[in-house]
Formats: structure tokens, sequence, C-alpha cells
């Protein structure tokens, strides 16, 4: 049954219950107070409402001057375009657009979707705050193994989104589109769990099942495994994973919990702290094969914002990763750790093949589809590429970074006014972060604004306190726009940073590249291969590098990379 209060019009549906706007089924973020004046709008659509009953609706209690509701007007009217809000001179506004009611949504899929919300702790200490958000992770884990075929797990990135939030599941359910929740508590004392869980449907936010249970620390594996079967039983979805019940050392378990919940903050200190805490757990149990995970996982983060160099990186993540595989080889986020590693040593066969066993596993691990999507990229199999960032996205539809790896697979498959759209949606959901400023200055490069793309690189710049990879991006749209001298200024930068802080060579090739200095160019990018720098994979698909394709020391390059040989449109 459709709810009572949702508007079709344009693009755009209107839930004017839950205060949400969706574009083509995408969330578009708004402030609260735009959202009560656009479903004040809506509702009296085609009659005029006076400036003062909209100041009334929405902001009953408090005095506000005209120019605030101006200014929101104008939000509403940049986000919706300008065809749908009229303005009636001194008088007020009127909702013009043409409107109507959603019909009934087709019946759901035979596979569910189901979102883990954060379990509460009620230790009521911060410190344990990493025991019930690893148990949060874990379970997903878990539950995305049962049976992927017939039940989709949301990722934990989306799901720690909602930690102590005040929004209905109704609204949850909605904004990750799913049909099940699970939420519940965590209580650790005296070497002991209690573990409360109840599965609830989203349509009519019924309590499908609840239960607590209590054990010994060293069984809270075995209690995970409870909480999924009981969760595949209720949902009617055959298992096809067994009972755990392999006991776990308990500080070795909760060394991994707090170390999983260090990287997952992903500042460099938590990274750092997150490694000492997987050496911690394995320590106390060195057959722990998920803790060398969580380390691999950890310095390969550690690579990927440039705190450590890619050799180093990708050399401690090989030696642990194949530690966890010889412990347990069923353990699908080691096998993308391994393809990860494998991907920045340029071993594309082993990447590809630790990738598609990781899937196999476990085809709910979002991050897995995540770094595939890359290798598909880099190897030139365009569609797959965006089908896996797709995946990613849609398994962690909050996250930021999986739809910043979205826009940059857009990016390099050349879809530049999609990945345009993408790279708003990310900034929507993380207006701080530096790479989805880059990733709109890049597609705003690509499609000659080159004003634009200034502004957002030099944004970028500002909020990472001018990173190399900014600085590259500035440095090479200077070069390619004739600001010679701005760009050979940042290439003086890049060349003589403080020695404590990494600058892969690939940043002043990009630069050297955007100069035309081919020579210059070259020698930075051998450097580049002979470092493994993290961007070179993708050396045959990245649009910059479309100016010199033309010179033949790029295809040499390509070949002892190992990259196939591409003939298609990226090479236009």
């Amino acid at each position: 049954m459709v709810p009572p209060h949702q508007f079709d019009f344009g693009n755009f549906r209107l839930d004017a219950d839950g205060r949400l706007l969706f574009r083509g089924g995408d969330r578009i973020l708004l402030t609260p107070k735009a959202l009560d004046i656009l479903v004040a709008l809506v509702e009296k659509r085609g009659a005029m409402v006076t400036r003062q009953d909209l100041l009334a609706a929405v902001w009953p209690d408090t005095a506000v001057e005209e120019g605030t509701l101006s200014s929101h007007i104008s939000l509403l009217r940049k986000t919706l375009g300008p065809q749908f809000i009229e303005t009636i001179p001194k008088r007020g506004y009127r909702f013009v657009g043409s409107v109507t009611r959603p019909q009934p949504e087709p019946a759901r899929p035979d596979r569910l979707l189901l979102a883990v919300l954060p379990f509460e702790n009620l230790h009521g200490s911060a410190k344990y705050d990493s025991f019930s958000d690893g148990l949060t992770e874990e379970l997903i884990t878990q539950l995305g193994r049962i049976n992927p075929a017939r039940l989709g797990v949301i990722a934990r990135t989306s799901s720690m989104t909602y930690k102590s939030t005040e929004k209905t599941i109704e609204q949850i359910g909605r904004e990750l589109n799913v049909s099940h929740v699970l939420e519940g508590s965590a209580r650790r004392a005296m070497g002991r769990i209690r573990i409360s869980a109840q599965l609830i449907q989203v349509s009519d936010q019924a309590h499908v099942w609840a239960a607590t249970y209590e054990a010994e620390l060293e069984d809270v594996l075995a209690v995970q495994s409870r909480v999924a079967r009981a969760v595949a039983g209720q949902t009617q979805i055959k298992l096809r994973v067994e009972e755990e019940n392999r006991k776990v050392v308990p500080a070795a378990y909760e060394a991994f919990l707090r170390g999983r919940y260090l990287w997952n903050r992903r500042t460099e200190s938590d990274l750092e702290a997150s490694v000492r805490c997987f050496e911690e757990a394995v320590g106390s149990d060195p057959s722990y094969a998920p803790a060398y995970a969580g380390m691999a996982d950890a310095y390969l983060t550690l690579m990927d914002h440039g705190y450590l160099p890619p050799r180093e990186g990708s050399e401690k993540a090989r030696h642990v990763v194949e530690m966890a595989l010889k412990l347990d080889d069923m353990l699908a986020e080691a096998h993308v750790s391994r393809g990860h590693a494998a991907f920045h040593e340029f071993d594309w066969r082993t990447a590809e093949h630790s990738y598609r066993r990781a899937l196999e596993l476990n085809p709910n691990y979002s991050i897995g589809h995540h770094y595939y999507a890359n290798h598909l990229a880099a190897m030139g199999r365009t569609e797959a590429a965006v089908t896996a960032a797709e995946q990613a996205q849609q398994l962690d539809p909050v996250s930021p970074a999986a739809q910043s790896n979205l826009t940059s697979i857009l990016w390099l498959a050349r879809q530049h006014e999609r990945s345009l759209r993408e790279a708003r949606k990310a900034l929507e959901l993380a207006p701080d972060m530096a790479g989805g400023y880059d990733d709109l200055g890049r597609n705003l490069e690509a499609i000659g604004d080159f004003a634009a793309a200034e502004a957002m690189f030099r944004k970028a710049a500002a909020l990472t306190g001018d990173s190399p990879g900014s600085l590259a991006s500035l440095g090479y749209l200077y070069g390619r726009t004739g600001r010679r001298d701005e760009a050979m200024d940042i290439l003086r930068r890049l060349k003589t940073q403080p020695g404590d802080r990494y600058v892969s060579p690939y940043a002043p090739a990009l630069v050297c590249t955007g100069l035309d200095l081919r020579d210059e160019a070259f020698l930075w990018l051998d450097r580049a291969y002979e470092e493994r720098s993290s961007a070179l994979p993708f050396l045959n698909v990245n649009p910059r590098f479309d100016c010199i394709r033309d010179d033949p020391r790029l295809d040499r390059l390509t070949r002892r990379l190992g990259l196939p040989a591409l003939t298609h449109a990226v090479r236009e």
C-alpha cells in the first residue's frame, strides 16, 4: 500500500511523513527546515502560501528574518531547478509543478535485504564501544555468509551511520532500501557476554523475533552463529553455513575488535594503533586468522592514504595475509586483502583470482566489490567495473567511500556527466571529504569547465593541507590551460616537500604531463613504477594521459606493467 503522504513531481519523490526527498530513487540531503518548506508548498500546490504562513509553519516558536526564508527557497530552487517554485512578489510563493501520487511498488524480489544496526553498549563506558561496534561488524559478516543468493546485508559503513539515531525503523528502512532490520544490545563483564537482539520487519515495524543470549566470552562466535541462524529461520532462508562452534581466546577477540574499531576511523594515528591491536591479538592467539587479515587491511589502508610507501605497505600486508589464509582459507576478507596487495604489486593474475574467490565466499562483502571494481577498471573492463562499483554502493548505500569509488570508476570510463552527479551525491553524504572535491574537479576539467575545476581542486587542497595529490591536480590543470608559471611553481613545491611527507613520483609526473614536459614526465613515471605508486595501475585508462598516448614510451611502460593492450574508446 502506498503511504498517504508521498508526492511525485519531475524526477523527484517527496515523502512528507518522513521528510525525505529522492531523485530517481537516490536520497537528496536537505536541511530539515528546507524540507519543511517544501512539504508546506507541495501540500498546497497551485495555491499561494504567504511568507507569514510559511514562517509560522516552519519556525513556530522562533522569530526569524524573512531573509532566512528566502535563503531556504533559494536552496530548494538550486536543488530542484527553478521551474517548481514561483515567487508572488511581496506576498509569498506557489508550487507550480505537476504533482502525482506514486503507484504501489511492485512486489519485492525473492532476495531480502537486511541492515544490522549498531548494537547498543550497555556497559555505560565509552571504552567498551569497540566491543559493541565490533560485534555489529562480526554479525554483518556472519549474516552475509548465510545465503547470499537470498539475503543481502548492508555493509558496516552505512549501518554505523545510525548509531544513537533517533530515526524510526521506517525511515531507516526507506533510506537503506531494506526489508528487515536487526537491532540489539551487548554487555561484556567479568569474562561473560549478554547479547539481546530483535528482528524487525520494516513494512509494518512488526517484531518478528527477539532473544537474549548469555555465555562465556570465549563462546561469542557460537552466540553470533545462533543469532544468524535465528534470522535465517525467521526470514525462511535456507542456511548454507555451518554452526560456528570454535572458541576464541577472549584477550585476542577483544584486541581484534578494538583493532577493527580503530581501523574504521581511518586517521593515521588510529590506523597505526589498529596495527598494534592486531599484533596484540595474534600475540594472545597466534592461530586467530581474522587478526592477521585485519593487520593486512591496516597496512594497505596506511598505504592507500599515503602514510606508507606502496612497496613497504603491500609487502607488509602480503606477509600477514598469507598467514591468515594458511590458518583459514575460507576467510573472504583475507582473500580481498591478498588481491589488494597483489594489485599494488602489479600481479594482476593473483589480484583477479583473489577478488573472485572472496566474492564467491561472501558476495555480500561490499569492500570486495569495491576493490574488484578498481581492478576491472585498470584492466579496461569498463562495463564490469561500473557494475562492481554499483554493487558495492548498493550494499553500502550511505558510505561516502563507496559513492566516491563509483564516481572514480565512471570518470575512468569517460562517463563524465554521470560521474559529476555521483560526485555531488558523495559530497552530500560527506561535505568535508577532500576526495569528493577532487572527483568533481576531474570531471569539470574533462568537460572543459576549468574555472570550476580549479575551485574544486583548491578546496581539496585546503582540506588536506596541500596534499601532494591535490597539488598535482592543480598543477596538471594549470599546465593544460597554459598557466605555465603556476604549474612550474607547484612542480617545485612537490620536489621540495618535507622529508617526513611521502610524495609519490606519480604526482610530479602528472604535472609534467600537463606541461607537456614529456622527457621529465617519463623519468618520474619510471620512478613511480619502481616504487609501485598506487595510481599507476590506471595508467592505461586514465583520461589525463590521453594527451601523451601517441608517445611510444607510454606503450612501453604499460607493457612493462603487464597491462592489457586497449584499442577501445578509453584510448580515444
